[in-house]
């Protein structure tokens, strides 16, 4: 597998966003700024609670496909590879990581049967699109720690994928949880989220080496970064964090990252957490304490690292 020197983009992009010539703008810098030759396309579904068994993926939250397929096209042609990733969101709040149902059918209670059936119409309609666009990868899920124990129904999503999708299929799990899929067999790639402390890098990757060993199977980080806030990067994967603004710390995140992961040829990529559909103007990007790294320092160590990984 190539090495996926990669962003995600376009989260949280409700419908029109990406025909929008800001849109195409950014997407241009992203290539240009980074190094990057890959973009994983994330969509945002809904369900209301983390109990509900319907996923919405056609209201205004989501882009249209007309807007898809031109948008896929824009980044095919300035020589991005293009990743599908549709992923859930709790109206409510709730992380996806907690949606959950009664392991045991029960009378009158949500049922995983109804989840993901709702589940597999919506990674079906994507997985279609995927292939009529040349996406080079489906990512069937992400951080979805309570369904990963279904292990027989995410069996049956993925054979229903691959009857659409001639790509490579992954799931995205969430850091700390690479153990806990028992069928990583099932797909071509392994990928989880890389939001580990910044001194810790090395113990996890010796244990995520150790899990994935078995199953002989490329590996990237689907999802990787770290907010630009004081104290973000012993705890990159919160977001709510409170901290003073400190891009220094976030490109020293990246740097341990980079460095660790260099030393482990088994690390294919990266889909670094993320970049902007619509950026903010530049002269703001020291204000800005997010995962962004447009205009930050991070920025030039992310492209230096992809700049390198061309040698």
């Amino acid at each position: 597998m190539d090495f996926i020197k990669g962003f995600t983009f376009g989260w949280m992009s409700g419908k029109g966003t990406f025909l929008k010539e800001e849109s195409k703008r950014s997407l241009s810098l992203m290539k240009k700024r980074t190094n990057s030759t890959y973009v994983i396309l994330a969509l945002a579904a809904l369900q209301d609670t983390a109990q509900s068994t319907y996923i919405d993926f056609v209201g205004d939250h989501m882009p249209s496909d007309e807007e898809l397929i031109e948008w896929i096209a824009y980044a095919q042609s300035l020589g991005l590879h293009v990743i599908m990733k549709p992923t859930v969101n709790v109206k409510d709040g709730t992380w996806r990581a907690h949606i959950n149902f009664f392991d045991l059918d029960v009378p009158c209670e949500p049922k995983w049967g109804d989840w993901f059936t709702s589940y597999t119409a919506y990674q079906l309609h994507y997985a279609k699109l995927a292939e009529q666009t040349g996406c080079v990868m489906h990512i069937a899920g992400c951080e979805m720690v309570q369904t990963e124990r279904r292990e027989q129904e995410w069996r049956r999503l993925i054979d229903e994928i691959r009857k659409v999708y001639s790509g490579a299929v992954t799931y995205n799990t969430d850091k700390y949880q690479e153990g806990n899929v028992k069928w990583w067999d099932a797909v071509d790639v392994i990928s989880s989220s890389g939001y580990y402390p910044i001194h810790d890098w090395d113990n996890q990757l010796d244990r995520i080496e150790t899990i994935i060993e078995p199953f002989q199977k490329p590996f990237f980080f689907a999802e990787a970064g770290c907010p630009a806030r004081t104290g973000s990067s012993l705890v990159p994967n919160d977001w709510s964090h409170e901290g003073e603004i400190n891009v220094d710390e976030q490109a020293d995140f990246y740097r341990a990252m980079f460095a660790a992961c260099e030393k482990r040829p088994w690390v294919k990529g990266f889909g670094l957490w993320d970049w902007r559909t619509i950026l903010y103007s530049e002269i703001d990007a020291l204000q800005e304490d997010g995962y962004d790294v447009f205009g930050k320092p991070a920025e030039k160590v992310i492209a230096d690292y992809y700049k390198r990984k061309e040698e």
